[in-house]
């Protein structure tokens, strides 16, 4: 069975790597990621997640994974920030409050489509505005939900996180395998 990842992410292939697993293919699908009007943030994310995995082009044989994450302050949604003022403005807003992270993934073989999501709390300190202008001179910000990666110079504002650490990365661990093996993918295969 051949698995092909929907998702052009870097951390995502990383995550899947400290699983062994290395997908036979990478597919990032092209499709429009604007929230409904009113949309909240958990439903948005799930709703990313199986288009994603429904876009992409597979054969019969072929499972598709698919992932979306998106950081929820309240219901609001902020996804990857167009532009470094952007997330100067997101940073601010997450400054000293605890938010929500949200990874959705799907996958599919054929017609057949699961889906799990994962919520998560991540808890920022107090920022300064040397803190947030030095932050965004790293870069680090860019393609990154609510403008920022945990794994990156930004775990330095992050004292307290509950949920998954994967997830907040970008694919929840467990559940990427619990759905992986569902479909009869060997996860945990030493051949």
């Amino acid at each position: 069975m051949r698995l092909i990842l929907g998702s052009g992410s870097p951390r995502r292939l990383e995550l899947l790597a400290v699983l062994g697993i290395r997908p036979d293919d990478v597919r990032p699908p092209d499709i429009d990621e604007t929230p409904a009007r009113g949309e909240l943030p958990r439903p948005y994310c799930e709703r990313m997640a199986r288009e994603k995995a429904l876009a992409v082009a597979a054969a019969p044989d072929e499972l598709v994974l698919s992932a979306d994450t998106t950081v929820a302050l309240g219901r609001r949604i902020m996804g990857k920030p167009r532009d470094a003022g952007e997330a100067a403005e997101f940073l601010h807003a997450l400054s000293g409050r605890r938010h929500r992270v949200v990874t959705a993934l799907a996958v599919r073989r054929g017609e057949a489509l699961r889906a799990r999501s994962v919520v998560s709390s991540v808890k920022f300190k107090r920022l300064s505005d040397v803190e947030v202008n030095g932050y965004l001179a790293t870069g680090d910000w860019q393609d990154k939900a609510g403008g920022y990666s945990i794994q990156g110079p930004a775990g330095a504002f992050i004292p307290w996180m509950e949920g998954s650490h994967s997830a907040i990365v970008g694919l929840p661990l467990a559940e990427t395998a619990a759905l992986l093996s569902s479909f009869g993918y060997p996860v945990w295969s030493t051949s």
